[in-house]
């Protein structure tokens, strides 16, 4: 790098820390889901100015009409920001030239072969790169595998000659969003951030340090997203252990939930995990196979954690054949022709999100097997086009009336919303299969309670 291209470097890096400093930064969010949404609006919340960027222009149009979309993101929440202007929303991708900082929170999902499909992540760098202009700053946010940023994001900001560390700066921040976590919010959860270069990371750390409680530097992008990988493998393997014991101590007549409760009574060396039905969500059951595929390019192979996402994934299969000896056990009846009940289509309780549900693949094999299936949640009362599961999309949630759970064969408890009386699902159900362990924590113990 030549001195004068080194001077108008560190001239536009300068001016971008001041208007950090100064919260005068324009911020530029693209993918206004669960990850940018929360963001836009802790950035809002902050003083800075926002645009939210999403392709999906009913996102766009109800947050600039001051409504939301997702539950634990309220209409409160959005419309004062939309009302000072501090949060705006556009499917005008054009507008991202006129920002400091751009954040990509876009989807990284898997093919139906478990490769990483980072097709809207090459898509959004790709539409940034038309509209970048120097001194602006780019970070990618989305959940991948490591290297991304430096293989994928780069070169194709790079394609009109503009080079990072040079032109504009280039970072890498793995979102650790948990929706409906009223404990730790956005803004109370340490960012790690990777820069490619030192005033890359600088920046991104004046960037994030803003608004959040902690910011914790990392080495390059690579090792940032390695981080995020590593978070949530932690928590897929451990699960999967659960679920493994879970299965065990059903055969030998010991309530796993019980052994868990007293193992985490010890102070040191234990951490409660909790078996269920399935993994759900976008992270865990996705982000450990960019892991292995990624492995595989070094000629390792990824035993521990594949190992994992098999017991995780065959959970389901588990559940149905309790279900079925538990109908044949207690009421004499095949899977055949029965009639189910799923209590929660969402992948975990009181939020909206209903990604990756074990619910969904339930309902699938419940169907295959001639079960008539019906379901009931009350934050999701339609079910929305999925990838996996496009022939389930507009059916809607049934009332949890006292004639459906009483004309019910079995209730199967998947998702354990607080605002569901599972007393009365216990009180009124001839048989219910409880995957969470609900009813305990209900006081419910009758006999028509089978855990799963």
């Amino acid at each position: 790098m030549t001195e004068q291209r080194k001077s108008t470097s560190n001239a536009a890096a300068k001016r971008l820390f001041g208007r950090i400093a100064g919260r005068k930064a324009k911020i530029g969010i693209v993918g206004l889901g669960y990850v940018g949404l929360p963001l836009a609006c802790v950035f809002a919340e902050k003083g800075f100015a926002v645009t939210g960027f999403d392709l999906d222009s009913g996102k766009t149009d109800r947050l600039m009409a001051g409504r939301s979309y997702i539950r634990h993101i309220p209409a409160r929440r959005i419309a004062p920001l939309v009302k000072a202007g501090s949060l705006k929303a556009s499917a005008d991708f054009r507008a991202m030239k006129a920002m400091d900082c751009i954040i990509i929170c876009v989807p990284t999902p898997l093919s139906r072969q478990r490769e990483p499909d980072l097709s809207f992540v090459a898509n959004t760098a790709a539409e940034i790169a038309r509209h970048l202009k120097p001194g602006q700053l780019v970070v990618l946010e989305s959940s991948t595998y490591p290297g991304t940023t430096d293989e994928v994001v780069r070169p194709a900001l790079e394609t009109r000659k503009l080079k990072s560390g040079r032109d504009f700066f280039l970072a890498y921040s793995p979102e650790r969003e948990d929706p409906g976590n009223e404990t730790h919010g956005t803004a109370a959860i340490p960012k790690v951030v990777g820069g490619d270069g030192p005033v890359a990371l600088d920046l991104a750390l004046a960037l994030y340090g803003a608004v959040v409680v902690k910011t914790v530097p990392a080495s390059s992008p690579a090792t940032a997203e390695a981080v995020k990988l590593t978070e949530n493998i932690f928590r897929s393997v451990n699960i999967a252990l659960v679920n493994e014991l879970k299965v065990i101590f059903d055969a030998m007549g010991i309530d796993v939930w019980e052994v868990i409760d007293a193992a985490k009574t010890k102070p040191f060396g234990f951490m409660p995990f909790y078996p269920g039905p399935g993994l759900g969500g976008h992270c865990i059951p996705i982000d450990p196979f960019y892991l292995t595929w990624k492995a595989r390019e070094f000629g390792i192979a990824t035993r521990f954690i594949e190992l994992a996402g098999e017991i995780n994934t065959l959970m389901p299969r588990y559940v149905v054949d309790r279900l079925v000896a538990a109908l044949s056990e207690r009421a004499g009846k095949a899977l055949k022709g029965a009639r189910i009940l799923v209590v929660g289509l969402a992948y975990k309780k009181n939020v909206d999100d209903m990604r990756e549900s074990p619910a969904l693949t339930l309902i699938d094999m419940l169907e295959a097997q001639g079960a008539r299936v019906d379901y009931h949640d009350p934050i999701i009362t339609v079910i929305k086009p999925s990838r996996e599961h496009p022939h389930l999309s507009g059916r809607r949630s049934r009332a949890l009336t006292d004639a459906t759970l009483k004309g019910a064969d079995a209730v199967l408890i998947v998702t354990d919303h607080d605002t569901i009386d599972f007393k009365r699902v216990g009180k009124l159900a001839k048989l219910v299969i409880d995957t969470r362990n609900t009813m305990a924590r209900a006081g419910w113990r009758g006999r028509n309670i089978v855990k799963a």
